[in-house]
């Protein structure tokens, strides 16, 4: 049929088989050493140090990249945690301010007035507290968004770089075992030798470009959270200074108020 079909020899036809035999067999070799470099990363056994050390400056940066991503959940967590703990303050010190203004209301002494003062000013210390749930959900909401665009799109580049890396490397073993089975006199192992060589640096070119894209994506995506967070925390700390200064200033007066107040003197009667 194809010799009839496109009028070739037959020896072009032995050609195009032997060809087309050779590549699914290149292919299934390729595919056999990159397993085989994927098996050694996740069972952890010892690389070649050459090949390890020349991606220490890779591996600094998923370092950092990975510290980013962990950080990032631990923040989050904490302000969650952060926002509850406030809402328990504010109201536990909401009731001690009630209670005290109710009891002082029934001590007609300068004891109930301390009373009264005090538990006024506890109230209005829960309201106060309350105001820093603003910016603490800014920053919240801030973090969430840096995590979902930033960092995914961050990952997603690391994870291809990966692919890429195991494959260069599997293709590293390939060109290894070629090479120390090779004869320079078989012109069949010359050929094949020189096709995995071309393979490794197809491989490493691959690799490489993304190698750059993910140390840039990282140290851009620093540069991004340092950016985000003195910018909203700056927030977050005027609120807190404007609430210490609210309350100690209510708390000062009231300590002014009754300075000099003697209090009661018990006498054990034998």
């Amino acid at each position: 049929f194809f010799k009839n079909s496109s009028n070739y020899p037959r020896e072009f036809y032995d050609q195009y088989a032997q060809s087309q035999e050779k590549s699914v067999v290149n292919k299934m070799q390729q595919k056999y050493w990159k397993t085989k470099q994927a098996l050694i990363k996740v069972t952890g056994k010892k690389e070649d140090e050459h090949v390890v050390a020349s991606d220490a400056d890779l591996d600094a940066k998923l370092e950092l990249f990975h510290s980013i991503r962990r950080t990032c959940m631990e923040l989050l967590k904490a302000i969650e945690l952060y926002q509850k703990r406030i809402c328990f303050l504010s109201q536990e010190e909401n009731e001690l301010g009630k209670f005290l203004r109710s009891q002082g209301s029934q001590d007609k002494t300068r004891a109930g007035k301390m009373m009264q003062a005090t538990g006024k000013a506890l109230c209005f210390s829960s309201q106060q507290r309350l105001a820093l749930r603003a910016p603490l959900s800014r920053l919240y909401q801030e973090v969430e968004t840096f995590r979902y665009r930033a960092i995914s799109d961050t990952w997603l580049t690391v994870n291809r770089m990966e692919q890429y890396r195991v494959e260069y490397r599997g293709a590293l073993l390939w060109m290894k075992d070629v090479s120390q089975e090779l004869d320079p006199d078989l012109y069949k192992q010359m050929e094949k030798f020189r096709k995995v060589q071309a393979q490794v640096r197809h491989a490493k070119l691959n690799f490489d470009k993304l190698k750059t894209d993910v140390c840039q994506k990282v140290d851009l995506l620093g540069a991004s959270r340092c950016n985000l967070l003195s910018h909203v925390l700056t927030t977050y700390q005027t609120t807190l200074l404007h609430f210490w200064e609210k309350t100690s200033h209510t708390m000062a007066a009231i300590h002014e108020s009754f300075r000099g107040y003697q209090p009661y003197e018990f006498t054990m009667l034998k």
